[in-house]
């Protein structure tokens, strides 16, 4: 028997933690879902100093991830089997032979095993949290009870596709202001690795009095030559730095707050995020999931701590007697139209039906924000490139100017 730490959420959705012993990492998941409890992380304690297992790490390492196109697929796919009456069993057995993706199909092949043994879906689908997220955890753990998990299956589908729509929109509205930034990074190194050098050797061949530009201009070129790998290692310890600061904890509540003020693409990760929000807390509140346990799950699920803190902090006043409408006043998250809604759905009892209205106009707002973020970027690269050129001009060329009239004039 070994001994194992674990962390996980317990059935309320609360953080939990402790260690146990058992035979393998396996065997303790299977412990904790026996409790109630979604285990998250699983590590073994080395207490006697025993060998690393490379082996097993560079297999966890080299691990194909599974695409979101494979967990629409297999979404989409159950739905359908389950919703023509196929037995959950058959349906699981079919997709894992039909399944082109090697690690998907072990996925399935293991929950279909443990499905076999007499646990639940929802407990097998937690076994494996790099695939199934904890709101696809929650919601099929809510289709087993209310019986309507072919429903759930579909709406999950249309979630993740929503979800995967918007990253493959912001990917293709930053791709060509990436390509310009690093042209203009590498035009700046290029010149003052090699261009730069050469003109200051025919600047000291002349023994003349040099412009200030010019001189700054030479002195980090200088520096720049003497001094790169040190800015090579630098930069790379400051970017590793700046990761594990803002994996979690306060460092990363920090970056969160940080990211939704950035121009342009501040107020477009601020309007995905309060759409995922509204459309998650949608799809929770018609599966029949109770309003706290809803916000709590979606907490966990937006991809930024600070919405999600005043997420928390929502749920907490709904707990302590508020309405929905108070607390997302008072969390300062929202827009008067969508408090306008809330306020519409909170009254009519139809707050899941105006939440996903809410989800769709995010939803637009985000797509549109997205077709002209390239042209809003576009006026700063073009100001950038034009101080770029400006301060070559004076620091380089003009200075080659007047030595020219200079040489004339002797």
């Amino acid at each position: 028997m070994s001994r194992f730490e674990y962390t996980g959420r317990s059935a309320g959705g609360e953080a939990v933690s402790g260690s146990l012993e058992a035979a393998s990492a396996a065997a303790a998941a299977d412990t904790l879902l026996s409790r109630g409890v979604t285990p998250l992380n699983v590590a073994a304690v080395d207490t006697e100093g025993a060998a690393f297992d490379v082996e097993a790490w560079l297999k966890e390492f080299f691990k194909e991830k599974v695409p979101d196109t494979e967990l629409m697929l297999f979404s989409r796919q159950l739905h359908t089997l389950l919703r023509a009456g196929v037995p959950i069993m058959r349906a699981l057995l079919g997709l894992q032979e039909s399944c082109q993706h090697k690690t998907m199909m072990e996925v399935i092949r293991d929950v279909r095993e443990r499905l076999e043994q007499g646990r639940d879906l929802s407990a097998c689908l937690a076994r494996h949290p790099k695939v199934f997220y904890h709101l696809y955890v929650s919601m099929v753990r809510v289709g087993e009870t209310t019986g309507r998990l072919d429903e759930i299956f579909l709406r999950l589908y249309h979630h993740i596709e929503f979800e995967k729509m918007i990253r493959e929109q912001v990917k293709a509205a930053l791709r060509y202001p990436t390509m310009v930034v690093f042209a203009m990074a590498g035009a700046i190194l290029a010149i003052n690795l090699f261009v730069i050098p050469a003109f200051s050797g025919v600047y000291a061949s002349f023994n003349a009095e040099l412009p200030l530009m010019t001189r700054i201009l030479v002195a980090f070129s200088n520096f720049m030559v003497a001094w790169w790998h040190a800015m090579v290692g630098g930069g790379f310890l400051a970017w590793m730095g700046f990761k594990r600061y803002t994996k979690d904890g306060p460092g990363r509540l920090a970056w969160d707050r940080i990211k939704l003020k950035i121009p342009i693409i501040g107020k477009v990760i601020h309007k995905a995020t309060l759409s995922r929000f509204a459309r998650s807390f949608a799809l929770g509140l018609t599966s029949g999931v109770p309003i706290t346990q809803a916000m709590k799950m979606v907490a966990q699920t937006v991809d930024n701590d600070y919405i999600a803190s005043r997420i928390e902090q929502m749920r907490e006043g709904v707990e302590r007697g508020d309405t929905v409408l108070r607390t997302a006043i008072a969390s300062g998250v929202f827009t008067p139209v969508v408090l306008q809604m809330i306020a519409v759905g909170e009254e009519s009892g139809a707050l899941d039906e105006l939440l996903g209205e809410i989800a769709e106009l995010y939803g637009r707002e985000v797509e549109y924000e997205i077709k002209t973020l390239a042209s809003q970027i576009e006026p700063i690269l073009v100001g950038g490139m034009a101080v770029l050129v400006l301060i070559l001009a004076m620091g380089i060329f003009l200075p080659i100017w007047d030595l020219g009239k200079t040489v004339m004039q002797h």
